[in-house]
């Protein structure tokens, strides 16, 4: 199926910050006494906006984060990015791929604007962004699994549901897309199969998407 637009997650999907961010997630919750590792910063906050991570604190310890939290950590994270961010393998290959073609795409993220465009700046891949194809959970109400940032995307972009698919490598961003309506080709990269069940494909590098994407 040739889709209307293609709407890709941005962490772990087109810059492979995962690793560096859960890594200093963890370890910045256990500096402030919730001790975490980097495995469960994985299963429980991958894919999360920043007010999930707070939820799930106060839920299980009943202790709220710092107010000055998400500064201090995107603090850390854009240093970090600026040290060690690349872009996904081959995915400046299926962006120029896109464009070449004339197929519209965009961002939708869990992270904020700025930490967006610092990974896309630091990697290059900005240049093939234009301000009003990305789009973040600060946009919306609700984060991810909710379906509004998608359809809040979609309906930026001007393309029905049923016309988009989405590319994402969480669990929270496939229920996320199911939600909305929306077909949605799950990346294993650095999640389990198992975890993304309900994903229209499954591919685990970005040649492969290069085909299911015709």
């Amino acid at each position: 199926m040739r889709y209307d637009l293609v709407i890709f997650d941005n962490d772990g999907v087109l810059v492979d910050s995962e690793p560096i961010s859960n890594r200093l997630l963890a370890e910045y919750l256990t500096e402030l006494g919730h001790p975490t590792s980097y495995e469960d910063s994985i299963r429980d906050y991958m894919g999360s906006a920043m007010h999930r991570i707070h939820d799930l604190i106060e839920e299980r310890t009943g202790q709220r984060l710092p107010a000055d939290f998400d500064d201090v950590f995107h603090a850390r994270v854009f240093a970090a990015f600026e040290r060690e961010l690349k872009a996904v393998d081959g995915a400046a290959d299926v962006l120029e791929r896109l464009a070449g073609d004339g197929v519209p795409y965009c961002v939708a993220s869990s992270g904020s604007h700025e930490r967006i465009r610092v990974g896309h700046r630091t990697t290059g891949l900005d240049r093939w962004f234009e301000d009003g194809w990305i789009f973040s959970s600060q946009d919306v109400g609700r984060g991810k699994p909710a379906p509004d940032l998608f359809l809040y995307a979609a309906e930026r972009m001007g393309v029905v549901p049923e016309r988009c698919v989405v590319v994402e490598d969480s669990p929270l961003g496939v229920q996320a897309a199911v939600a909305a309506g929306m077909d949605v080709y799950g990346f294993t990269a650095m999640t389990p199969a198992a975890r993304l069940a309900g994903a229209t494909h499954l591919f685990s590098g970005m040649g492969e998407l290069a085909g299911l994407l015709g």
